[in-house]
Order: structure tokens, then C-alpha cells, then sequence
């Protein structure tokens, strides 16, 4: 038998269809379906919502945050770690920074001079490179410096790479013999399967962790992104939420 809607009930289902149609937009059309399924998109949902639009980014930004802290539980250990020698500060530290980077990134490059600061600051602070070359050029950078990480320079490698910009195959090479690298090793080893396939494992890494781009950061249980400034690192560092 065919239902006739009276005026209230059909302008409530076009409201559902309204705020189904906005959650998709900020959630997706997973969030979509669960915020349909769980009851929650009622009328006096709708209301508030209606007198409270900034509502919705705070619940995005929250779902959003939820989502990536499930992504990290599951790849923690292997974001945790690192490379052998691609590090800076204390190898030993307790306190745990992981960085994702590329050489032709310049929100990284803003942000090099917050790490050093970082690890100067606190002997206890222990940051994980991880090099994900997205940008044009990036890659043979990102090579030479897992290169530099295998002879134990790593840090002078990454000092001079961001001195010798942009990153390319030439600068790359500059940076390693002013960082004073073995250059025939570090050629063989830049080609290397070994380093291959840890570029291919941070992009892995990136991808299951949502990362959009560089510098991207893991902190304890919390992901960030972009170039949030020295004070934001030591609040990560020290456990505080950001």
C-alpha cells in the first residue's frame, strides 16, 4: 500500500537526504552510511546542526583523528623502525620522532631547523628519517642520503643536501662529497635493492597512514602533518596532544 507523506515528513526525509548528502562531503560515504545508520541524523540533529554549522568541522577533524590513530596501531612497528643510521639526535633516546621527508619539499626545509633545534635541545630526543621522495628530483636525493645513513653519515649528508638545493642527481652527489661519503660505495649503494626497497616501504607507510605530502610526522600514538613549528614538535615529543 502506497504511503502518502504528509508535509512534515517529507520535508524531515529531503533534511535526511540534505545532511546525508553534506556528511558524505566531509566524511565520505562510509561516514555517510554510519551517521544514517546510527540514528543520529533525527530532527532535533538536524536542528542543531542548522543553528550550529561549525559543528561539523570539529566532528570531521575528530573522525579524522580517530581514523588515523587506527591506521597507526596497525603499522606502528614498522614506522618505528628505522633504517639503519637514517637518524638524527640520540639513537638510544627515549623520546621518539618519526619524520617523513623529501629534499625538494620547502615546508621541510622550514622545518630543518626545527629539528635541529629539537635534538639539541632535549639529548633525549630520537628522530626517525624516513625518505619519501615525492617531488621531481627528490628521488636520486632521497637515495644518497640512505646511502650516507649505511656509512654512518646520514646527519652531514641531510645537512648539506639542504644547502645544495634543489635536490637532483647532481646536488645529490655534491652534498655526499661535502658530507665526505666513500663516493664509489655510496653510488653502489644508492642503486642498491636494500635501498630500493625501503623507499618503497615508506611509501607503503605514508599511504597506510593517510599522509597527503611532507613533512609528515608520528609522534607516540598521534600522526601530523606540515611544518607546525618547534614549539608543536617538543609538545609531540613530550606526550602532549597537538
Amino acid at each position: 500500500m502506497h504511503r502518502k507523506l504528509g508535509n512534515d515528513t517529507i520535508l524531515s526525509e529531503m533534511l535526511n537526504h540534505l545532511f546525508n548528502a553534506l556528511i558524505a562531503l566531509v566524511f565520505g560515504f562510509i561516514g555517510a552510511a554510519i551517521w544514517s545508520f546510527s540514528g543520529l541524523a533525527d530532527a532535533r540533529t538536524e536542528s542543531y546542526l542548522i543553528e550550529n554549522p561549525e559543528f561539523l568541522p570539529k566532528v570531521a577533524e575528530a573522525y579524522e583523528r580517530k581514523l588515523a590513530d587506527s591506521r597507526l596501531t596497525e603499522v606502528a612497528d614498522d614506522v618505528n623502525q628505522a633504517f639503519p643510521g637514517a637518524v638524527l639526535g640520540n639513537p638510544q633516546g627515549s623520546k621518539l620522532l618519526v619524520e617523513f621527508t623529501d629534499y625538494n619539499c620547502g615546508f621541510c626545509k622550514r622545518s630543518y631547523a626545527d629539528v635541529r633545534a629539537l635534538v639539541a635541545q632535549d639529548p633525549e630526543v630520537k628522530v626517525i628519517m624516513r625518505e619519501l621522495p615525492i617531488f621531481d628530483g627528490s628521488e636520486a636525493a632521497a637515495r644518497m642520503a640512505l646511502a650516507a645513513a649505511k656509512q654512518g653519515k646520514y646527519a652531514e649528508f641531510h645537512d648539506k643536501m639542504f644547502e645544495f638545493s634543489p635536490a637532483n642527481s647532481q646536488t645529490a652527489r655534491q652534498a655526499a662529497q661535502a658530507a665526505g661519503l666513500d663516493m664509489e660505495q655510496a653510488t653502489k649503494d644508492a642503486a642498491s635493492q636494500e635501498v630500493e626497497l625501503e623507499i618503497v616501504r615508506t611509501r607503503s607507510l605514508a599511504e597506510a597512514l593517510g599522509f597527503g605530502g611532507t613533512p609528515s610526522w608520528v609522534a607516540g600514538n598521534q600522526t601530523f602533518e606540515g611544518a607546525v613549528g618547534l614549539e608543536e614538535l617538543q609538545a609531540a615529543v613530550n606526550g602532549e596532544e597537538i
